[in-house]
């Protein structure tokens, strides 16, 4: 029913975090519905040790009816510079069977040189991007931006070749207009936990996201992990109609990282399907018919 544009899985367990193994990923899927997904490598270390690209493929390989493999370089990989050749490893990855990349996630502003110089290989080789945001620069993963997402806007601008999908809090609670700017995101608590809040309660005002949709085309929606079916949710009114206008661009996903992990998007699209607040087209588009398209599966 489902196909996941975003999940993480380590081929081992691993230690601290325990993301899930592939046969853990696959058992929840089987729960779920959920028929593939594609696997998204961590690389970053600001969240996380980094993971081989080959583990991904590996995976991929031994699963091949169910996994989707993306590659994810580090912008400072190489030379950690604005000129790296990182095209010759995204061509590397491409040619391997990656279909994407990401999730980049370093703790760099979207506009620094060398983030932009890897989006630019990314759309020179021919790479959607999956990328996180952060609020915050140091303490935190993910690509800083301001509120009102600027720097993803003029990203958007210099490279409208390439397909950037927004995921996370920092993108998803400016579907609505911010009422304080730290509604977008949480901070870690120096003894351990994170505090902050996400936007509640109906859309008085429409924020930045349905506006950078409309403008520019190469903008799709990663619905994965929790601060998306807030966005959509906190109105019933409002999500169901951002599902109908931008019902070609916007993707199914989970951001499964640990086996427990809950996945409320899949029945608050169930719920809008069966009550006809979106219509059957619309839900098998953003369910599995847009990545079928988008992924050539």
């Amino acid at each position: 029913m489902f196909i996941d544009i975003h999940a993480h899985a380590y081929r081992k367990p691993s230690p601290i975090f325990q993301f899930c193994t592939p046969e853990q990923l696959l058992k929840r899927y089987d729960a779920l519905g959920i028929e593939k997904g594609v696997l998204l490598p961590i690389v970053s270390p600001e969240i996380y040790l980094p993971q081989a690209n080959e583990d991904i493929l590996e995976m991929a390989e031994q699963y091949p009816d169910r996994f989707i493999p993306f590659c994810n370089i580090d912008p400072r990989a190489l030379t950690n510079s604005a000129d790296a050749p990182l095209d010759r490893l995204l061509r590397h990855y491409r040619d391997k069977g990656c279909k994407g990349l990401g999730e980049v996630m370093p703790n760099l502003p979207v506009m620094h040189p060398m983030v932009q110089n890897l989006f630019k290989h990314a759309q020179d080789v021919g790479l959607p991007v999956i990328f996180d945001g952060s609020d915050q620069m140091n303490g935190d993963f993910g690509l800083y931006d301001d509120p009102g997402l600027p720097q993803l806007e003029h990203t958007l601008q210099k490279f409208p070749n390439l397909i950037i999908f927004g995921h996370g809090p920092v993108f998803w609670s400016e579907i609505g207009k911010l009422e304080t700017p730290a509604e977008r995101g949480f901070v870690f608590r120096p003894d351990g936990g994170q505090v902050g809040r996400l936007p509640s309660g109906p859309i008085k005002e429409e924020g930045v996201v349905p506006k950078l949709f409309r403008r520019y085309p190469n903008l799709y929606g990663d619905l994965s992990d929790y601060t998306a079916c807030n966005a959509l949710a906190r109105d019933p009114d409002y999500g169901p109609k951002f599902l109908d206008e931008f019902q070609d661009r916007l993707f199914f996903g989970t951001d499964i990282c640990f086996f427990e992990m809950d996945i409320p998007l899949i029945n608050l699209l169930l719920d809008w399907r069966d009550s006809k607040k979106i219509n059957e087209s619309v839900f098998q588009k953003i369910a599995k018919g847009n990545a079928i398209k988008f992924l050539g599966l």
